[in-house]
């Protein structure tokens, strides 16, 4: 089987650097993402961390990851976003006529993706459930989640409960999960469903989605990128020193 994964041993972790068209196919595949601000958090997360290091597949969702890349290893990347492989994975479903199931966000945002995916995917089946939002979940709120999904038997999940939550919860519960691709994809939902607006095209072709965002919503993401901004920047530096 072809290696699609690009281990960078001085970030501790393996980044997908290959096609979506490349996705492991005849096995149950975990995707979580990684950008500096997911990076700097399983720094003092080990749940977090070991969630990202055992993903099948971690994209590099974020310019900051694609320029460490190549500071470190001289390899060139391209970003792969949350909401490219959503869009990837309805173009193929819709296709397919397979099903996908949308878990986190409010009713409201689930609503607004089950109308535009009938709209833009007709062929594709949807289910949705929207999870209490809380920090931990009740032994009774996990079994009801994991029932929900598993009753519908999606060929891709969708989990949208922000960093670093999604992905401890699909890494601790895959082996319960009637589906065959989990994505964690987080803000994806918002976007999707119109409640967030993403950054325009020309934001995301130079390379500042960041600072796009940061512009929309100062207060939820100044410290993302002012403050885990230069702790990246330091924690890349001192593995090139030590390389």
């Amino acid at each position: 089987m072809v290696n699609n994964n690009l281990n960078i041993a001085s970030l501790g972790y393996n980044i997908f650097a290959s096609s979506l068209d490349n996705l492991p196919k005849k096995q149950q595949t975990i995707v979580h993402t990684i950008n500096q601000y997911s990076f700097c958090v399983a720094e003092n997360d080990p749940e977090f961390k070991k969630a990202l290091q055992t993903a099948n597949v971690l994209l590099p969702d974020g310019i900051a990851i694609i320029h460490a890349v190549k500071f470190l290893n001289g390899e060139k990347i391209n970003k792969i976003a949350g909401a490219d492989i959503h869009e990837y994975c309805l173009k193929k479903l819709n296709k397919e006529n397979g099903k996908c199931f949308y878990l986190g966000a409010s009713d409201n945002t689930l609503e607004k993706i089950k109308a535009k995916i009938t709209l833009e995917y007709p062929n594709v089946k949807v289910e949705t459930f929207s999870p209490p939002f809380k920090p931990q979940f009740s032994r009774a709120e996990n079994a009801e989640m994991i029932n929900k999904v598993n009753t519908f038997k999606p060929d891709v999940l969708f989990i949208g409960m922000t960093a670093p939550k999604q992905e401890k919860w699909a890494t601790a519960n895959r082996d319960q999960l009637d589906a065959q691709l989990i994505c964690s994809i987080g803000a994806v939902f918002d976007f999707y469903a119109g409640t967030v607006q993403r950054p325009s095209k020309i934001w995301i072709n130079l390379g500042l989605e960041w600072l796009g965002r940061l512009v929309k919503e100062p207060k939820r993401m100044w410290k993302r990128y002012l403050y885990y901004g230069p702790v990246f920047l330091a924690a890349i530096l001192k593995q090139k020193i030590k390389k």
